[in-house]
């Protein structure tokens, strides 16, 4: 079954490209001459028209039939003065430009240079449009987005078309997001390692599963982070989730209205209103989530000379519910100065149960017990985001000043009851425990960054940054034991602790290009850092400070054709332990599940690099990457034997250790296409080898394993559309940092030093049909999970044990989601400012 899903992925995108190859004739007689297109757009007042579609075509002959065809080269927009400018032009082809704004009669221009030179260097000059006489209540927008986008230290995708996702939250869009990995707990990989999560470009506490799928317009996977970015965290790259946001003259929204078979709903609502320098934005949402989950675990060990074996049988549903809100602001003082305010309100409750049966064998004796894990957890997450712009004269200066903070309080509650059984099922004792938790955090980022371009086409980028992170946690546990009436309080297993983490940076980056159609980007980050703990029950304290540390960052692109790049990178980063990694206190939180910190930890340095070639034909992107990352004082996860305080006995505790070292990689091979009308596929192919070496006594294995997607969305007749999503990972290594999950306390830890994942696959199905005027209505049918196949097994060994634990989580849930879009334009805006923003009211998104 693994050879047979891995040929079919291969064998679909590898066809498809040759098929487009084929179809296609490439333009011959390439001149690699840089020369330069240029020109503004303009209205019938004379005012420039920013954001319109300009679009180079190459003219050829076909040699088949002789006849003249039109191959889309490259796209851009216009500036806010109306300007474009295409660069590295070859002078020994034929060029046509196609320019396009709503409102407007979209113009073709042939672009004539048969004047004898070298170079070509066309100023087309100002490019007035003329208004569209169409009745605008009748403009539809029927254009479709680009499932890829490329830029020099990241990739863009949309996620408009991804239908599966409908009704559900971040992590069902990025389930179906080429590179990115998603475990059966929600956790988020890319390529096998956790990354940093952005929204809108700034840090944040949310977590994918609290931001709903319906608002999000697109993500960025940057797998190799320049000197802009944070050096510390994000060793597996960062995902920028991108907001939905308007600019629309008018108001418009959104209301959909959807449920699931296992009796979760949702609820969401946004409105947009603009009027002249004033944008007001507002999106709500409340979901109800019904998680069932089943799994079974087995682990052999050995302490003491004793050996035993312990099974669980494990059933668990968990009853949730998210409200989402977020009110922004946007002001325009001036065509070059602009104030952005936004105020996020997340507000949330699990309450996970869990029944597990265990049996355990111990020199020659059996017993049973049942676990029955009854818990609450809430939260209540506030955000403010503020940023100003100030443009300046020349295009494209600018300076931005960002404040934004994330924080909030949490509580949680838990009663573990272990009733203890004889050979018929009759309860021979009961142990309870009781664990009662509190807290809050608070994340405040204040960042300042400049541009500047210079006439040859370089760029100035440079910022500073501070980073401010409080968290405070209060967590008791107590003990009922058999027979006894009263909980008893164990001050050992309580982790009580303030931490306050501060990061502040400077970068500076500059980026250009050279001749032959070379452009770079290299940069250098500068990061000091510093932590302060306390134990509030112990008043112990702990103190780190990281000494400056430099991360360079090199982006080279080089053009081959109008059509080839390729790209390269190479990026130094660090991840500091965290106070929770460190503080040596045991967190008995979970019984089956112990932690605890390590204070000899040190912070872990990655070197990152990537060599990148994409190909465009049409509407087609091929991306191949191959990938290497090796780090230094690897912070992973390790389960030994240790003294329980608890108990006083010897047990199986989770801690963390720098490993010696660790080297990952592969290769990555993306493929986008609106094949037809019909027809769009994004198909992605990962190989890659992770090994990780523990110390110079322990041997490791590498492991080198398959990961892929595919994806296609058929647009049927009478606005139907269907989508198919195929996922398969082979057998991988657990991810070498995993957060902090919140799942039942079953959910056990695992170390990437000591386990590895069995193979998986899953098939997803969406169906969705729009009706009304202008489709602005629309019903979705989703199918998650057809085969219940998206089980992870988890096998793991160490000394003295080895275990294997499987878990499936809302196998063939099935979705229904109602959706209505409406908007009406302000009719005398449209008449005192025509341009493309005043215009866009129309738009039915």
């Amino acid at each position: 079954m693994k050879r047979y899903i891995s040929t079919l992925i291969v064998a679909t995108a590898i066809s498809t490209v040759h098929a487009q190859n084929t179809a296609e004739n490439s333009p011959t007689n390439v001149n690699k001459s840089e020369g330069t297109i240029f020109g503004q757009i303009i209205d019938s007042q004379g005012k420039p028209i920013s954001k319109a579609s300009i679009n180079l075509f190459q003219v050829i002959k076909d040699q088949k039939n002789n006849q003249e065809r039109e191959i889309l080269i490259r796209s851009t927009s216009s500036l806010e003065n109306g300007n474009f400018n295409f660069s590295a032009i070859s002078n020994t082809n034929n060029w046509k430009l196609k320019i396009s704004s709503i409102g407007y009669v979209t113009l073709e221009l042939n672009v004539d240079h048969s004047d004898d030179k070298k170079v070509l260097n066309k100023n087309i000059g100002t490019i007035a449009l003329k208004n569209d006489n169409q009745q605008l209540a009748e403009v539809t927008v029927t254009g479709r987005k680009a499932l890829l986008e490329m830029d020099i230290d990241k990739k863009v995708f949309n996620v408009d078309k991804n239908i599966v996702a409908t009704g559900g939250t971040a992590i069902d869009v990025l389930r179906n997001m080429p590179s990115v990995q998603v475990d059966i707990d929600g956790n988020v990989k890319l390529r096998n390692a956790a990354p940093t999560i952005f929204v809108d470009g700034k840090p944040t506490t949310l977590s994918p599963d609290q931001i709903p799928a319906d608002v999000i317009e697109k993500i960025e996977i940057i797998t190799n982070p320049s000197a802009k970015y944070d050096a510390s965290g994000s060793m597996a790259g960062i995902l920028n989730i991108i907001l939905k946001k308007n600019k629309k003259t008018g108001y418009n929204g959104m209301v959909t209205l959807g449920g699931d078979r296992f009796g979760g709903t949702n609820f969401m609502g946004s409105l947009n209103a603009r009027q002249n320098k004033l944008n007001l934005s507002f999106t709500g949402m409340n979901m109800r989530m019904r998680t069932n989950t089943e799994g079974d675990s087995h682990r052999t060990s050995n302490i003491n000379n004793i050996n035993s074996t312990v099974d669980q049988d494990i059933e668990g549903k968990t009853k949730g519910m998210i409200t989402f809100g977020r009110l922004g602001l946007d002001y325009d003082f001036s065509p070059r100065t602009s104030l952005s305010i936004a105020g996020v309100l997340v507000e949330g409750k699990f309450r996970p149960n869990e029944e597990t049966l265990i049996s355990t064998q111990s020199e020659g004796k059996t017993s049973l017990s049942n676990r029955i894990s009854e818990s609450e957890r809430s939260f209540k997450p506030r955000g403010l985001q503020a940023g100003i712009v100030q443009k300046f004269k020349t295009e494209g200066e600018e300076l931005t000043v960002d404040f934004n903070y994330f924080g909030g309080n949490n509580n949680s509650n838990g009663l573990y009851t272990t009733n203890y059984l004889n050979d018929i099922n009759q309860i021979t004792g009961t142990k309870k425990q009781q664990n009662i938790g509190s807290g809050n955090n608070k994340f405040i980022t204040i960042q300042t960054d400049y541009v500047k371009p210079f006439k040859n086409g370089m760029k100035l980028e440079t910022g500073l940054r501070a980073q401010i992170n409080k968290l405070k946690n209060l967590n008791d546990n107590s003990i009922q034991d058999i027979g006894e009436e009263d909980f008893k309080n164990i001050s050992s297993a309580s982790a009580n602790y303030d931490s306050k983490n501060s990061v502040y940076a400077a970068y500076v980056s500059l980026g250009g290009n050279f001749k032959d159609w070379v452009s770079y980007k290299v940069g250098l980050r500068a990061e000091n850092s510093t932590y302060n703990g306390e134990l509030l029950n112990t008043n112990e304290k702990f103190k780190n400070n990281y000494p400056l540390s430099l991360f360079p960052s090199v982006f080279l692109s080089k053009k081959l054709t109008e059509k080839d790049q390729i790209q390269m990178s190479v990026t130094r980063r660090v991840n500091r332990p965290n106070f929770f990694q460190t503080i040596p206190v045991i967190d008995y939180t979970d019984s089956l599940n112990i932690t605890k910190g390590n204070a000899d930890l040190v912070p872990e340095f990655t070197t990152s690099g990537e060599i990148s070639y994409s190909r465009t034909h049409g509407k087609g992107t091929f991306l191949a990457s191959v990938y290497y990352k090796s780090t230094n004082n690897l912070i992973t996860r390790f389960l030994t034997q240790e003294l329980n305080p608890v108990t006083g006995k010897m047990d199986f505790i989770n801690t963390y250790i720098n490993a010696n070292s660790s080297k990952n990689y592969g290769a990555e091979f993306t493929y986008t296409n609106n094949l037809k009308k019909w027809w769009d596929l994004t198909a992605d192919l990962n190989f890659y080898n992770s090994k990780i070496e523990v110390d110079d006594s322990t041997p490791s294995e590498a492991m080198w394993t398959v990961f892929g997607k595919l994806n296609n969305t058929f647009n049927v007749k009478n606005n139907w559309n269907l989508q198919v999503a195929f996922e398969y990972q082979g057998k991988t290594n657990m991810p070498v940092t995993q957060g902090q999950s919140f799942g039942p306390p079953m959910n056990q830890a695992q170390s990437s030093s000591q386990g590895y994942i069995k193979p998986f696959y899953g098939v997803d199905l969406a169906l969705k049909k729009s009706f009304l005027k202008n489709q602005a209505a629309s019903v979705t049918l989703a199918v998650n999970d057809i085969f219940r196949s998206r089980g992870n097994t988890i096998v793991s060994s160490g000394e003295g044990f080895t275990q294997s634990y499987y878990r499936l989580s809302n196998p063939q849930l099935i979705k229904l989601n109602l959706s209505y879009r409406f908007g009406k334009m302000d009719m005398n805006m449209s008449k005192k400012n025509k341009n493309q923003n005043s215009m866009e009211g129309m738009q039915m998104q």
